[in-house]
């Protein structure tokens, strides 16, 4: 069967070019997710500051929650902390009674702010901002002191050599350091640097111990590096601290584990990614089964006097399926082989728009091993022989006595098993749609419901393709008939080839539907956003800085005389356990921290119902996506995990509606700010009193004292939607995935399909119609491929985006900008008439005389 199925694909190498080039694309795609993935589990950067440490402990950056599964099975499920987890000093004892530890050096540190004498803001490298750290903790890592002395006194500091490059300082001069305060004036000690004499990844400052608290109040501990004794290994001393602490809120590194405890944000983006690599491939392999299932029942229509010739000399169903099955495996793993390479290329073309977007930081190193290849070329050729043996399952089962008969003519109708499963699937969606519009209370469901919805109706489009077509052709072709012999001729064949047709149609809905519901539940989503940001922000001014406002700011601007109120509003996140369609599940919200005094003033959520003016300490606010999602309601208590992994219990005073442009969760901001890696504000939020004279000018003025800081009329919405903009940028590239392979099946399709009429174009010619006649009907014909296609396309788009539409805003109504669609439906048609168009004229340049007698 290998022999006779490689002489096949020699002998039909057009025939299979489409579909080994949409294999490589898969592969190429989904080598490159895979890449990401492992990329995403190992993130890491080499250690700096931890680099001489043969083990670091510092907490767990991530929280486990345990919940029932639908089957009463026990789940565990991990979400990351976006916030430094702290540790207790006291740990350090229990660490130092550790067998084989020599000794334990604590690190602490803080985000800190760098401003020249002339008041400019000192940005660190590659704009992650500046940490300020422990003297004696430089002895963990690879920094050694290249001038000057270490700081003895309160008022020294060493800064890195770059980071006092770009201050213009030396030793000797003066730079001022601001954390949650007006900045105070430091004199440079020293200066240093790694001792391979590059710049470390992250700026940082060292204070001496005795006084670090004292200028840095926020200032805590970090990890704790342990040295080990002298022939002790890092793994055993490792294991020897696991079993002293056995604690679960703690981990402990070695080796690269030991970059990861370092760099927080290597750690937050990497798990980020395993999620992004794991939608992108996911959605990439469901298009490919698809687009491949398309392309290979073409293939294997177009072959039916072949496989008829086969059955009627004996061939077993079998062997036929044992030689297409080693057809796809062939061309499968020569797609995945060379496919693998190119998706090399596409994951740093990919690193570099995440980093772009602020998905990753810009220097995330990828990891990169054999597994991913070897995965790729394996879904590969395992995608195209479920896409082969299900297109060629009802060919292999023709009887012999049937097969030549059978071949002659295209089968009419649809078999019984297609309609079954074809109206189960439309009962199914519509079941799914009317459970949709009866929760349109419940955000998650709506959109669970939303993304399954589309995916069953392109099934049943798939299965019920014959009777789909001819119900178009049905609608069309009355018109076509209108326009003169072309169109009668190209109305005739599209009744009498409604297979053919439907293989035309099933990308182009698949193209139409899938990129519509996608692009446009971000777009309604992404308008609601912005108007609920616009109507909710009723401040008159707003102080913001790019680094984080001092918290101390927001005190002095709401005791200023010509101000009603002023709230500073702080971010972060927070882990709960939620439920969709009847499965719990962990989630990861947005929080934000307020002055109670000023909602309703500063700040309108919308409360639809309780009072948002009882938060306290022990208390929250939830929106309405979040009340639906946790199922609870004022009153009811939330368990939640901070930022940094506290556990918090706090009852529910109020549930707005303004969720989408602001955030999840609502809370008192003293309590969110204390549990935030900077302890900063994100920005100052003012409302002014019915009489304000100078109030911008005064606003202006206090601003200056923390430099960096700006006075705004409002919130940038660009930059408030930057998350949300960069979750829609990920979608878009789904899209665009989806269009390339449609691309590829569309041209694929229809030009074999153009390629097989090559003798009934030369009937026609040899009959007296004219070349420019055939050309006028194979038009006409892609024209009712085209408005099949983005019609139906469109229409099963419609549902999926209602449910959205009523999750997001509560209307039916989505926002479609008339460009996207434009963009969407126009790509589509244009490639389906490039499909059709170039190879009708290349047959109609091979004279008739030698088409009509050319071999099939």
């Amino acid at each position: 069967m290998l022999s006779l199925a490689l002489l096949t694909l020699k002998a039909r190498k057009g025939g299979f070019v489409g579909t080994f080039v949409a294999l490589l694309l898969g592969a190429a795609v989904l080598s490159a997710c895979g890449i990401l993935l492992e990329s995403g589990i190992r993130a890491g950067s080499s250690a700096e500051r931890y680099a001489a440490a043969d083990v670091v402990v510092a907490g767990r950056q991530e929280v486990e929650l345990t919940f029932k599964d639908l089957d009463g099975s026990t789940v565990k499920e991990s979400q990351p902390l976006p916030e430094r987890v702290p540790l207790r000093a006291s740990s350090a004892d229990r660490i130092t009674g550790v067998d084989g530890a020599e000794r334990v050096i604590a690190d602490v540190g803080a985000p800190v702010r760098l401003v020249t004498g002339a008041g400019r803001p000192v940005p660190g490298h590659h704009g992650a901002g500046v940490e300020a750290h422990n003297w004696s903790s430089l002895g963990l890592g690879d920094f050694r002191l290249t001038i000057g002395h270490a700081p003895r006194a309160a008022g020294e500091i060493v800064l890195d050599t770059e980071l006092a490059a770009q201050a213009d300082v030396r030793p000797g001069d003066d730079i001022r350091l601001m954390t949650t305060s007006v900045p105070h004036t430091f004199q440079v000690a020293g200066l240093v640097a790694l001792k391979d004499g590059g710049a470390p990844r992250r700026s940082v400052v060292f204070l001496a111990d005795a006084t670090l608290h004292q200028s840095v109040p926020e200032a805590s501990v970090q990890a704790f590096g342990v040295l080990a004794a002298p022939g002790v290994s890092p793994h055993r001393l490792a294991d020897a601290i696991r079993s002293a602490l056995h604690d679960d809120t703690l981990a402990v590194h070695t080796g690269e584990g030991r970059g990861r405890a370092e760099f927080l944000d290597v750690t937050i983006s990497g798990s980020n990614l395993v999620v992004l690599a794991a939608a992108i491939g996911g959605n990439v392999l469901l298009v490919a089964v698809f687009v491949l299932y398309a392309t290979t029942s073409l293939s294997i229509r177009h072959r039916r006097r072949e496989i008829a010739l086969l059955r009627a000399i004996g061939t077993t169903p079998g062997q036929i399926r044992r030689m297409v099955a080693a057809e796809a495996a062939a061309t499968g793993l020569l797609a995945g082989v060379i496919g693998c390479p190119a998706g090399l290329l596409l994951v740093y073309w990919l690193r570099d728009r995440f980093a772009g977007h602020g998905i990753v930081p810009s220097d995330f190193g990828l990891a990169l091993s054999p597994l991913p290849f070897l995965a790729a070329v394996l879904v590969t050729v395992l995608t195209a022989l479920v896409a082969v043996l299900s297109a060629a399952h009802r060919a292999t089962r023709i009887r012999p006595t049937e097969a030549l008969g059978e071949a002659a003519v295209e089968t009419p109708g649809l078999g019984r098993g297609r309609r079954i499963t074809g109206g189960v699937l439309l009962v199914l969606s519509a079941g799914i749609f009317v459970t949709g519009l009866a929760q349109d209370a419940d955000f998650f469901t709506l959109v669970g419901l939303a993304n399954s919805l589309v995916l069953v109706l392109v099934v049943a489009v798939a299965v019920l393709g014959p009777l789909v077509s001819r119900t178009a052709v049905g609608l069309l072709a009355p018109l076509l008939n209108r326009t003169g012999v072309t169109g009668y001729l190209a109305a005739a064949n599209t009744r009498a080839n409604v297979a053919r047709l439907a293989g035309a149609i099933t990308p182009l809905v698949l193209a139409v539907s899938f990129s519509s519901t996608v692009v446009f539940a971000q777009t309604t989503g992404l308008r609601e956003s912005a108007d609920q940001l616009r109507a909710g922000l009723v401040a008159d001014h707003v102080l913001t800085a790019p680094s984080g406002v001092s918290p101390e700011l927001a005190q002095k601007v709401r005791d200023m005389k010509q101000v009603a109120s002023a709230t500073g509003l702080v971010r972060s996140k927070v882990v709960a356990m939620g439920r969709m369609l009847g499965a719990q599940e962990s989630v990861s919200l947005s929080a934000q921290g307020v002055d109670p005094r000023a909602l309703g003033s500063a700040l309108d959520l919308r409360p639809r119902e309780g009072n948002m003016k009882a938060l306290s300490r022990d208390t929250v606010a939830i929106s309405t996506t979040t009340a639906s999602w946790l199922g609870l309601g004022v009153g009811d208590t939330a368990r939640l995990h901070l930022g940094d992994g506290t556990p918090l219990r706090a009852k529910v005073v109020a549930v707005y509606e303004r969720g989408f442009g602001f955030t999840d969760v609502t809370m008192d901001h003293d309590l969110l700010l204390a549990h935030t890696t900077g302890k900063v504000d994100e920005s100052v939020l003012v409302r002014s009193a019915p009489s304000a004279p100078d109030l911008t000018q005064a606003l202006s003025h206090l601003a200056a004292a923390y430099p960096g800081t700006v006075l705004r009329d409002g919130l940038a919405v660009d930059d408030q939607l930057a998350e949300q903009r960069a979750n829609a940028w990920v979608n878009y590239l789904v899209v665009g995935v989806i269009i390339a392979y449609t691309a590829i099946t569309v041209v694929n399709t229809l030009a074999m399909s153009t390629a097989a009429r090559r003798r009934e174009f030369a009937l026609l010619r040899l009959s007296g119609t004219a070349r420019g006649q055939v050309v006028g009907m194979m038009r006409r014909e892609s024209v009712i491929v085209i408005a099949a296609g983005v019609g139906i396309g469109t229409l099963l788009s419609a549902f999926p985006l209602v449910l959205v539409s009523m999750a997001v805003s509560g209307t039916p109504v989505p926002a479609v900008p008339g460009l996207g669609y434009l963009a969407i439906a126009g790509a589509t048609a244009a490639l389906a008439a490039a499909g059709t168009m170039l190879p009708t004229r290349m047959l109609l340049r091979i004279r008739p005389v030698e088409a009509i007698g050319a071999k099939e």
